[in-house]
């Protein structure tokens, strides 16, 4: 069936055109045979996703800034991600923001129209502040958003980094203006044009992705553990209490007050107790690591010994 549309998210999949005819077990098999395609796509595109990472972390480590910018499904994603960075690696909540077409309200109820605003697309770059340290990310399943193009084609007028993601070949004269484009054909959604699915699961996964290995590039994290959490709610003073007691051998009362002591850094704490300094040395010492723990403890003399990062 050929429904007249190039698009690769909105064309007809013949393997689920029975989907509403089938019983709870076999729609649930069919959004779950077309899921299991996404990893492996994603997976193709390594080398575009690392091209971003690597701009995009030489941008922050410089203090610039991060920017995802959607509508609909793909705004939302952007706003999760990096709504999900400060309590995850520390990160001020400047460093990476979501923009989305239609502002907060579009987060909770869909806001119809306002994906083709493209003087708002123009108006949130311009009221961010948007400069040439800083880099937009725009996202769009189709690539023919116009409050994504014109916010993108804002940034490039600010001097910013841009990138561009998408699930579908975006438009030729759209893709040439950014620096970097991530193409993950995802293929037909299971509901025909229900970019939340497939398209959707692409996209978070490759918002994590690039939030992730950008973080790990900033150094926060020491192994594989997010040591540059605040312990700002019961779970994560757990989880930092649980990582400085594997990582010192301290007991909780000793690591609960070594992270008092550190003003509630996990990364802090572990260098005081590692090097026997007090906060003030080991946040000064870090600082001249790059804010890399690693580093600092194989710069500076230990006082103490640690456990070696997995």
């Amino acid at each position: 069936m050929d429904l007249g549309d190039d698009r690769l998210t909105e064309q007809y999949n013949p393997r689920t055109a029975r989907i509403d005819r089938a019983d709870t077990a076999a729609i649930i098999d069919l959004l779950n045979f077309e899921d299991r395609s996404v990893p492996d796509v994603v997976k193709r595109s390594t080398d575009a996703i690392a091209s971003v990472v690597d701009d995009v972390a030489g941008r922050l480590s410089r203090g610039g800034r991060l920017f995802y910018v959607g509508a609909g499904t793909s705004g939302r994603l952007g706003v999760l991600d990096a709504a999900e960075c400060p309590p995850t690696f520390g990160t001020d909540p400047e460093m990476v923001q979501g923009i989305i077409a239609g502002g907060p309200e579009a987060l909770v109820r869909a806001r119809e129209g306002v994906e083709d605003d493209e003087e708002a697309g123009r108006w949130a770059i311009r009221d961010a502040g948007v400069g040439p340290e800083d880099f937009v990310l725009g996202i769009a399943a189709s690539g023919t958003t116009p409050f994504v193009r014109a916010a993108v084609e804002q940034a490039l007028d600010a001097g910013a980094g841009t990138g561009l993601l998408t699930c579908s070949e975006p438009p030729s004269d759209f893709s040439s203006l950014v620096d970097h484009r991530i193409t993950i054909p995802t293929g037909p959604e299971a509901i025909v044009g229900s970019t939340r699915l497939k398209a959707g699961t692409a996209t978070k996964l490759v918002l994590n992705t690039i939030t992730t290995a950008t973080m790990v590039r900033l150094g926060k994290v020491y192994g594989n553990l997010m040591v540059d959490l605040r312990a700002t709610s019961r779970k994560l003073e757990d989880r930092s209490l649980r990582i400085i007691e594997a990582l010192t051998g301290l007991d909780r009362p000793r690591a609960s007050d070594l992270l008092f002591r550190a003003d509630g850094r996990v990364k802090t704490a572990l260098a005081m107790q590692a090097m026997g300094v007090d906060r003030g040395m080991a946040e000064e010492r870090l600082e001249a690591c790059g804010g890399f723990l690693a580093e600092c403890l194989a710069r500076f003399p230990a006082a103490h010994t640690t456990e070696e990062a997995p």
